[in-house]
């Protein structure tokens, strides 16, 4: 399999990823608007990840023939959907991240311009999916609250690695990204009646290796899911 050393392919891997855990929704989500809301993003995410991938190799080769240390995502965006506060919770750090890093991308001569360009309303209405049910389920029952605050504690510890610079994107200013991010995220919270988490997000006792490819053990059991049926029948056409 021929790889190309490309900064398209860690977040074509982070889209990939998304994608394929938010289409675990369908059939399952709380509300029919959601059926549709989590699957348009995971279908946006998908054309993302096919553009990303492609510029690295085969899209189809690099999605089900690579191995698990092979991948380059984040750890975030492959932890288990959980409930739906969980799922938000996990929109809400990644989504907030790419929406500032396709708008910093879209305004540079890289070949990744081109793509955030094209993305980054998808992305923001991503963002805006997220940030609204933040909102509705921090201020709500007192069942809603708990959940997702817990959704919020428990993710933490995978969002320092977002702003760890990627290989090929040296130019990008990955610091003042952090301060945006975490800008935001506050005022989403605080809006929302919830509290920042204060676990630490660098350090021995935070995750995120991802980039290096060290993944957590939910992940090999999700791409095997995501790889059969191609393994299973190579060189197959429909």
């Amino acid at each position: 399999m021929n790889i190309t050393a490309t900064p398209a392919l860690p977040l074509g891997d982070d889209a990939l990823i998304l994608s394929h855990r938010l289409g675990e929704w369908a059939g399952h989500a709380p509300v029919l608007e959601e059926e549709v809301a989590l699957a348009n993003i995971a279908l946006d995410l998908l054309g993302q990840a096919r553009i990303l991938l492609s510029l690295a190799g085969d899209e189809d080769e690099l999605a089900y023939l690579r191995e698990e240390r092979q991948f380059r995502n984040l750890q975030l965006v492959e932890q288990p959907n959980g409930d739906f506060a969980h799922t938000i919770a996990r929109q809400l750090y990644f989504s907030t991240y790419q929406e500032l890093l396709f708008n910093h991308l879209a305004a540079t001569d890289s070949e990744l311009a081109p793509l955030a360009g094209k993305a980054v309303k998808e992305v923001a209405y991503h963002r805006d999916h997220a940030h609204q049910w933040t909102l509705r389920l921090g201020d709500g029952t007192d069942e809603s609250r708990t959940r997702m605050q817990r959704a919020v504690d428990a993710l933490w510890r995978y969002t320092g690695e977002l702003f760890e610079p990627v290989e090929g994107l040296e130019t990008v200013p990955w610091a003042a990204l952090h301060d945006s991010w975490a800008a935001r995220i506050t005022s989403t919270l605080e809006q929302a009646t919830l509290t920042v988490p204060e676990g630490p997000r660098h350090g021995a006792w935070t995750a995120g290796a991802g980039r290096q490819g060290l993944h957590t053990e939910p992940f090999g059991r999700m791409l095997a899911e995501m790889q059969h049926l191609h393994r299973s029948h190579p060189g197959a056409t429909w």
